[in-house]
């Protein structure tokens, strides 16, 4: 078990989420969900700038000709982060106002994957979404409730899919055309310890998943077996990615509880970003090629 974890932004994010390393600015990207804020945070200087896009959104990821696509509420968009300007690209769910978009990560054929969920949570609300170069969107995946974590195998042959009331399932993936195909469940989390949110891979092939509400990040092997767990000082933690020049940081987001609350008091930097180095190192992102 691992604990050295040191906090590196005190953020007190509502729901800080989709982190990932960029590497031409050298900077953490991350969003705060319902902030409606694109975060890139500067482990350097310890300077940290936000962009208010004014809907929620999810996840972000870097654009091979700069700035980055983002995953919101109302479906895909771009953020020009020299100017600030939102540009809406592709809608996903114009015709459900009671859901938003959630987690994404683009594969190695620079397509961008994230999914959906309702609001409230409602089981089987939201589905996996495909935001192709042409900016082209194909339903990939219908009747998941909370569509989170998801990243590819060292091979590029399995991807790696977190719904986070099912637990973290694997798939077969051809990466030319970007189907995935033969789904099955790798691992499951007890109600009681929390449940599986984002997620990354490191250089070894093994999954990191933020456990929300478990106060820790788990080493998971391809085949499910738990390695190691990192404790977190704050219950909610949400998501996590590997960056600095080494890619030997891992970065881990975290949430707010309900303002007010026992559980708000208790935890101090609650909704902060914190970091570790676990002893393994991570890798470089893919990048939008839209």
């Amino acid at each position: 078990m691992v604990s050295d974890v040191e906090l590196v932004l005190d953020a007190h994010a509502v729901l800080g989420e989709g982190p990932i390393w960029l590497p031409a600015d050298n900077m953490l990207a991350w969003v705060d969900i319902m902030g409606h804020r694109v975060h890139r945070f500067d482990p350097l200087t310890g300077r940290d700038e936000s962009f208010d896009v004014g809907q929620p959104v999810g996840a972000v990821a870097p654009r091979a000709s700069g700035g980055l696509v983002m995953a919101l509420r109302d479906g895909f968009g771009l953020l020009d982060t020299a100017t600030g300007r939102v540009e809406m690209i592709a809608d996903t769910e114009a015709d459900i106002p009671g859901n938003r978009m959630n987690d994404g990560k683009c594969d190695s054929e620079g397509r961008f994957w994230a999914g959906t969920m309702a609001f409230d949570a409602r089981p089987g609300a939201g589905a996996l979404y495909r935001l192709d170069r042409d900016r082209g969107v194909t339903r990939m995946l219908s009747d998941v409730s909370i569509s989170n974590g998801i990243d590819w195998s060292l091979d590029n042959r399995t991807m790696y899919f977190i719904d986070s009331l099912s637990g973290l399932d694997a798939f077969d993936y051809e990466p030319i055309g970007g189907q995935i195909t033969n789904r099955r469940r790798i691992a499951t989390i007890p109600p009681e310890l929390g449940v599986p949110d984002g997620m990354t891979l490191d250089s070894e092939g093994y999954l990191w998943v933020a456990i929300w509400g478990g106060w820790m990040v788990r080493r998971f092997a391809p085949d499910g077996r738990i390695d190691r767990e990192i404790r977190v000082p704050v219950a909610r933690t949400s998501s996590c990615a590997f960056g600095g020049p080494d890619y030997a940081d891992l970065y881990i987001t975290t949430a707010s509880p309900e303002p007010g609350s026992d559980e708000h008091a208790a935890q101090p930097h609650a909704g902060g970003l914190f970091r570790v180095r676990p002893g393994v190192t991570g890798r470089p992102p893919n990048q939008y090629r839209g």
